[in-house]
């Protein structure tokens, strides 16, 4: 049986929070400020949702980008929504890859993202760009990559209102930090053992969820049993 927590990072307290069961969603807590507005270059790509980020392919959602490499990170901002101003308007877009060859602040829009922006014919625009919620429904997701097993464990959380910061299992009773690499997974190079597994992912927001329960399958999701909540 799954079972799911929620526990609030609260700011000032050295990590200090409390509980709650998360199968109902999660509740408001302190966030920690979001990340100061950004100003670059818009461009655009051929997106099809896929990318560095390792996602799967989204046909019915292209309002996607690619963030320039020096923001990009190890995977920092994939799954990142990001609220992109430009000529004509305001946008909001999901980060599902990585421009190698864009200089800090700019982004590479998917066509129909830029159009919103500026005619495709000016191909390169002045932006500016924040952080804002994803519009997401339902609770987070973990996905076991193709070929984990309990020797080699690499796990991506998905349907995120907000980028994921860490990743933990609890190991011999001990909350264990797994490493993420730069293509969005977070990988346990020795394994984490034939499962089921108990999860805790934070936000970049500071906000924590949990899972107990989680079973290994490699390119399957579950469902977790609860969400990030919503931060001012």
């Amino acid at each position: 049986m799954r079972v799911g927590w929620i526990v609030l990072a609260l700011a000032g307290c050295g990590g200090c929070g409390h509980s709650h069961d998360a199968s109902d969603g999660g509740a408001a807590g302190s966030c920690t400020p979001i990340p100061a507005a950004e100003s670059g270059s818009g461009t655009y790509y051929d997106a099809d949702g896929t990318g560095n980020c390792s996602f799967d392919a989204s046909p019915s959602d292209l309002m996607v980008a690619a963030m320039n490499a020096a923001d990009y990170g190890d995977a920092t901002w994939c799954g990142a929504c990001l609220a992109v101003t430009g000529p004509m308007g305001t946008v909001t877009v999901r980060v599902v890859d990585q421009c190698p060859g864009c200089s800090h602040g700019d982004l590479d829009l998917s066509p129909q993202a830029f159009q919103m922006l500026s005619p495709l014919s000016a191909g390169r625009i002045p932006i500016t760009w924040h952080e804002v919620d994803c519009n997401v429904t339902g609770p987070i997701a973990y996905y076991f990559k193709d070929g984990s097993n309990q020797y080699w464990t690499a796990i991506q959380i998905r349907n995120a209102r907000y980028p994921i910061a860490t990743v933990e299992a609890q190991v011999d009773g001990a909350w264990a930090s797994i490493q993420r690499l730069d293509y969005n997974y977070f990988v346990q190079a020795t394994g984490l053992g034939p499962g089921p597994y108990s999860l805790r992912v934070t936000d970049q927001r500071g906000q924590q969820l949990g899972d107990s329960g989680i079973a290994l399958g490699a390119s399957i999701g579950e469902n977790g049993s609860g969400q990030f909540a919503s931060c001012p």
